[in-house]
């Protein structure tokens, strides 16, 4: 079992601009998180169970009725817990898994419409599973191959909470081969070629996610 706390302090961003050309406060945050670790299958597999709060005063967000400018947010709470599973369960073949539940809150602000509301382009229910095998003998030792899937549920699209992003489920894959020192691969982004909304700025500012996409990769470790 552990326990963290932390505080931060960011100075605003350069090219963030207030509507009214006043300087922006710097963000400061605040967060505790409790955890349990613990390991499974003669350590093969491990796992972690975290609870946590994560308050920040100053958020710089964009604008939603002065688009090119943004705005900052008096104080944002969230609350979660996360749960992280990784290992390698046979040779070769490794997972990652993660569940995520935030409960996000504009708790203080100025502005009377945003206090109580949830922040924009945050989903209280997200999740991941990714696996890979590798070739571990033979004459095709080297070559991998990997797959996965990423959900992220409903979020709000702007700080009114005037309209909600549909939630999603993207599927990922990848191949690859590695040989000594070198390494190279193909890296699929929506597989399936699903179309969804990635996030949004207002009712006039949605933006949607990119299409199926191949990456190619080469590199060599010195």
């Amino acid at each position: 079992m552990y326990a963290s706390y932390s505080r931060s302090f960011l100075p605003s961003r350069p090219f963030s601009i207030n509507a009214d050309n006043t300087p922006f406060e710097p963000t400061k945050g605040e967060s505790f998180e409790v955890g349990v670790k613990s390991e499974f299958f003669d350590g093969r597999l491990s796992a972690t169970l975290a609870a946590y709060q994560i308050t920040k005063q100053n958020i710089v967000v964009s604008d939603p009725a002065n688009p090119g400018f943004s705005l900052q947010i008096g104080e944002q709470r969230s609350r979660g817990i996360e749960l992280d599973v990784a290992g390698e369960i046979l040779p070769g073949w490794k997972i990652i898994a993660n569940y995520a539940y935030i409960s996000p809150e504009i708790t203080e602000d100025t502005r009377p419409e945003y206090k109580g509301n949830e922040p924009s382009n945050v989903a209280r229910n997200s999740s991941s599973l990714w696996t890979t095998y590798e070739v571990q003998t033979g004459g095709w030792k080297g070559l991998g191959f990997g797959g996965g899937v990423t959900f992220v549920g409903d979020r709000q699209g702007d700080l009114e909470n005037t309209f909600t992003l549909p939630s999603y489920v993207r599927t990922d894959a990848a191949i690859y081969y590695r040989r000594d020192n070198w390494r190279v691969g193909l890296n699929i982004k929506n597989l399936f070629d699903v179309y969804y909304f990635e996030s949004a700025d207002s009712i006039d500012s949605v933006y949607p996610a990119a299409p199926f996409t191949v990456l190619g990769t080469v590199s060599v470790q010195f």
